[in-house]
């Protein structure tokens, strides 16, 4: 589709995240991969969305950005429905967004997640539709 990736792997371990702004002004979209399974980090990872989204370089450019509702297999896992109302995304308006379920292991979701992913960057980026 005329779309390459270069993908850095940005753990979501404490020690790591101070890494990721080095990352966001060079970025043309962002996949944010959700621990589905783990209901008490999800304050944590709704603080650390809110300071993406807040950060100077990622505030004022339409970025796409890809959620990864991640182990969704688990019979405890919480629905991309749930964490769309728990993180908040639905206050997310000035650019693209999509969750889709996932399981990393099977690569259950991961094609078609990619697919939009995809298709937002080129339209963004490279035919500039928006």
């Amino acid at each position: 589709k005329n779309v390459h990736f270069t993908a850095f792997d940005m753990s979501g371990h404490d020690r790591y995240r101070s890494l990721w702004e080095h990352y966001y002004k060079d970025c043309q979209g962002i996949i944010f991969i959700i621990d589905s399974s783990d209901k008490l980090r999800l304050v944590v990872v709704k603080e650390e969305l809110d300071m993406l989204l807040q950060h100077p370089d990622i505030v004022g450019r339409k970025i796409p950005i890809l959620f990864l509702a991640n182990k969704m297999d688990l019979p405890d896992s919480i629905t991309a429905v749930k964490l769309v109302a728990a993180l908040g995304l639905d206050r997310i308006y000035n650019k693209p967004w999509h969750i889709r379920a996932t399981n990393a292991v099977t690569g259950d979701g991961l094609q078609a997640a990619i697919e939009w992913l995809t298709d937002q960057i080129r339209d963004i980026y490279i035919n500039n539709k928006r």
